[in-house]
């Protein structure tokens, strides 16, 4: 593909729209910007070319007209030595110089174009990678934080959670059971602790009903 065909799809395109299509936005971004770092090398290249192939031609113009001037002096000679024919053979040089004097200034026109479109496609370039490079990290961050919420919304509609929370159930119901086990083995076993704690306790109710007859006035006897 050409530098300018190229350059052309770079500054035409929507960027936007190529990082939608795009599977891994993180690594377009990074391509888009090396295929603009890149032309703009071949581009700044060209152009050093050009203004080297300008130079050139200013030489040989500067030639030509020294040419020109030369060839003018020289038939001005001759006629003044009555030298027709001299004269006439100068000027003939003369106006083939000044014909390749035009030739190349046409030329000279066309580079001086030629350099000013790629001054101005390295202007646009630059300021499209200087734009590029200033979105880069934003792009990135939001294509990580939109995979990251899609990863979880895959993670809740794939039932991995509900699955993790039935689990947790089962477990809490095989608990339960083996507690349920553990208490009927130890119903009806009781320890000498027990034992007396138990008769503590029933000491403590005979006082209190004690307490209460004869609050009440009457007594054991007459029960």
């Amino acid at each position: 593909m050409g530098i300018f065909s190229r350059f052309a799809d770079i500054v035409n395109s929507n960027i936007n729209a190529i990082l939608d299509k795009a599977e891994d936005p993180e690594k377009m971004v990074r391509l888009i910007i090396q295929e603009m770092e890149d032309t703009l090398v071949e581009v700044r290249s060209t152009s050093a070319k050009t203004l080297a192939e300008k130079k050139d031609l200013s030489r040989r113009l500067e030639t030509l007209n020294k040419q020109v001037e030369q060839w003018q002096e020289k038939a001005e000679l001759a006629l003044s030595k009555d030298r027709d024919d001299l004269a006439r053979a100068a000027l003939i040089e003369k106006n083939k110089a000044a014909e390749a004097q035009v030739a190349l200034e046409r030329e000279m026109e066309h580079v001086e174009e030629h350099i000013n479109k790629l001054q101005q496609e390295i202007s646009t370039l630059q300021e499209k990678l200087s734009d590029a490079k200033a979105r880069q990290k934003a792009i990135i961050l939001r294509q990580r934080s939109v995979q990251s919420r899609l990863d979880i919304k895959k993670t809740l509609d794939g039932n991995k959670v509900q699955d993790a929370l039935d689990k947790f159930e089962r477990y809490e119901t095989k608990i339960d059971g083996l507690e349920a086990q553990v208490e009927s083995y130890e119903l009806g076993q009781k320890s000498l602790s027990d034992e007396i704690e138990q008769l503590e306790k029933d000491e403590k109710i005979d006082d209190e009903l004690s307490a209460l007859k004869a609050k009440m006035g009457k007594s054991d006897k007459a029960e």
